[in-house]
């Protein structure tokens, strides 16, 4: 039991401390789930490991970095452009979803400006 529930460094802890205010469940730091009568502190803002199932399943994939880093560790590649951890859609992933489409978009000005280039320097002389 104790090896399935995610450990958390500082960072992390702050994030999800973060997140914690998205609950459904959170109620001016109390859980409504663990209400019993009196007022319970929320486990997930006070704890370095996920033991809420709820805060896992529902809350934490707003954050897709978090949740990858914390819930799929083994599958964890490295952006090549930031540095940070993602979660890949296939084999080929080198970019973070961040950083997929600012790299997209600065290739395809590149191929552009090559493009323009190869056709206006060619040595053509323009007809009028």
């Amino acid at each position: 039991m104790k090896d399935k529930i995610p450990r958390m460094d500082y960072q992390q802890h702050r994030a999800a401390c973060r997140l914690v205010h998205e609950c459904c469940n959170y109620d001016n730091g109390n859980c409504l789930l663990l209400d019993d009568g009196e007022p319970c502190v929320c486990v997930q803002s006070i704890s370095y490991s996920l033991y809420c199932r709820w805060f896992r399943l529902a809350v934490l994939p707003l954050d897709k970095k978090l949740e990858a880093a914390l819930l799929h560790r083994a599958e964890l590649k490295h952006c090549t452009e930031c540095g940070g951890y993602f979660l890949p859609k296939s084999n080929r992933g080198k970019y973070c979803p961040d950083c997929s489409a600012m790299v997209r978009r600065r290739k395809e000005a590149e191929r552009q400006r090559k493009r323009y280039h190869l056709s206006t320097h060619l040595g053509y002389e323009r007809s009028p």
